[in-house]
């Protein structure tokens, strides 16, 4: 009975995986969408703030002016395109959004500096984008803070300094991709299941292939596995491709056990794979399908922190995260790639997304074998 019933569903999966590859939409969804994912948020989604459009606006012309705007153009962050000549040139660079930022240094910087006495340089900040301004002001900051002290602890009259030393943690460079590239792995798995479970399901019943299955010897479990299989089975080998392209790509580190990957994969698939069913069996037709899956998708990312953090979301929408599979594997896959995280570390949130999941696959399986009854 056990290998009539095993046999029954390796042919349904069989079926599947030909069904899958035989339409091209699906091999676009298993093969080029996680690789053009991973592309672009390795690339062109950056939180890095680099070669921002500078002015500077120099009259004092003097050695110590010129060597500030040297140690602000060789930092990397500032690239000085314009020297203006008066104010009025200032504000039309930056009004003309030429410049990010504008430096001006007043006359008698270097006898101020000499002087051992308090001077100062202005910066003006384009702020229609808050991020890149927010990140230039710091910037700014700390080369200024650092030239002040240099001159200070090599002048005459050394005063006492505080040498404060900075370090980032787990991801030393601060590098986005380090940031993004494992949140698009759990991102594709999501996005694929919730595709490729939704859609087929809802494909079967369009082309009456459904009626068919349901007056075979199938039992409604058997069913649910020979269609939930195929698509875990691709999840897992477009986990597997990210991981590989985002490791030989973009030089993205794997600090914890890889066996612990596909552990907690397969359970965050749970939830995800169970989402898919439920939205098949409220979908009637492929389009549908298509719209809820974003529908589902679309809020999921915004609510998982990927994108914003969570503590400043308002309060009920941070309850809502805890609803959220994809904020457990986010943590989860991070802490594997960036922090060498184990299970001793990662229980809590492997925990959370099991008990998701059991509670989304028992109802989408309710669900289906209502709808097939």
């Amino acid at each position: 009975m056990l290998n009539e019933s095993a046999e029954r569903i390796r042919q349904m999966v069989r079926k599947e995986f030909i069904q899958i590859f035989r339409d091209k939409r699906m091999k676009a969804i298993v093969f080029v969408i996680p690789l053009l994912q991973t592309m672009v948020f390795g690339y062109a989604v950056t939180m890095d703030v680099n070669n921002i459009p500078t002015a500077v606006y120099d009259m004092d012309r003097s050695f110590e002016s010129r060597e500030l705007v040297r140690r602000l153009a060789a930092s990397g962050f500032f690239d000085v395109r314009y020297r203006p000549e008066s104010p009025a040139e200032v504000q039309d660079l930056l009004d003309r959004s030429r410049v990010t930022v504008s430096f001006q240094i007043n006359r008698g910087f270097a006898a101020d500096l000499a002087r051992r006495i308090p001077t100062a340089v202005q910066l003006l900040v384009d702020g229609t984008d808050s991020n890149t301004g927010i990140v230039a002001l710091d910037y700014a900051n700390r080369i200024i803070l650092k030239y002040a002290l240099d001159l200070s602890v090599a002048g005459p009259s050394s005063r006492i300094t505080i040498d404060l030393r900075q370090r980032a943690w787990y991801n030393p460079e601060l590098k986005s991709k380090n940031y993004n590239v494992p949140g698009v792995i759990a991102m594709v798995i999501m996005l694929t299941s919730l595709l490729l479970t939704s859609m087929a399901v809802v494909r079967e019943r369009e082309i009456g292939t459904m009626e068919q299955l349901m007056v075979t010897p199938l039992r409604p479990a058997e069913l649910i596995l020979g269609k939930t299989i195929p698509f875990a089975i691709i999840a897992f080998f477009d986990m597997v491709l990210v991981t590989i392209f985002g490791v030989a790509i973009f030089d993205i580190p794997i600090r914890g056990s890889l066996l612990l990957l596909p552990l907690s994969t397969a359970i965050y698939l749970l939830s995800i794979l169970g989402v898919g069913l439920v939205i098949s069996t409220f979908a009637k037709t492929q389009q549908q399908a298509l719209m809820s899956t974003f529908l589902f998708y679309m809020p999921a990312v915004l609510l998982s922190g990927f994108m914003f953090p969570i503590e400043n979301m308002p309060a009920v929408f941070q309850y809502l995260t805890y609803l959220n599979p994809l904020r457990y594997f986010l943590i989860i896959i991070r802490g594997l790639f960036l922090k060498g995280n184990g299970i001793d570390i990662l229980w809590p949130q492997i925990a959370a997304l099991l008990a998701i999941g059991i509670v989304v696959i028992t109802v989408s399986s309710l669900r289906f074998r209502k709808r097939l009854a």
